[in-house]
Formats: structure tokens, sequence, C-alpha cells
């Protein structure tokens, strides 16, 4: 049974890292107009989101 678990996690993984990546990827863009343009609202919200997105990409690599 251990062995499906493991099996199920690693496949989740397996299609989920790619997508978060991808969003990291975005986010780091969107970041990087708002810095140009000096949006601060803009800038807290990609932070926080760039954060979450770290944090689900690091429960996925454990």
């Amino acid at each position: 049974m251990r062995d499906v678990v493991e099996a199920l996690r690693r496949r989740e993984a397996e299609e989920k890292v790619p997508a978060i990546r991808l969003e990291i990827d975005y986010q780091l863009v969107t970041l990087h107009d708002a810095m140009q343009e000096e949006d601060r609202a803009v800038i807290e919200e990609t932070k926080a989101r760039l954060f979450m997105l770290r944090e689900r990409l690091n429960q996925f690599e454990r």
C-alpha cells in the first residue's frame, strides 16, 4: 500500500511541478514589470504569490 501512495505522489509531482515552475516564471515577469512601473501594490501581490508558489514547489521536491 505504501508503494502505491508513493507512486501516486510521484505522478502528481511530475504533473504539477512543471506547471508551478511556469507560473513562477510568469510571476517573475510580472514582478519585473511592476518594479519598472514602481507599482507597489502589484509588487507586494506578486511577491506574496511567489512565496506561495515556492512553498508548493518545495512540497513536491522533498
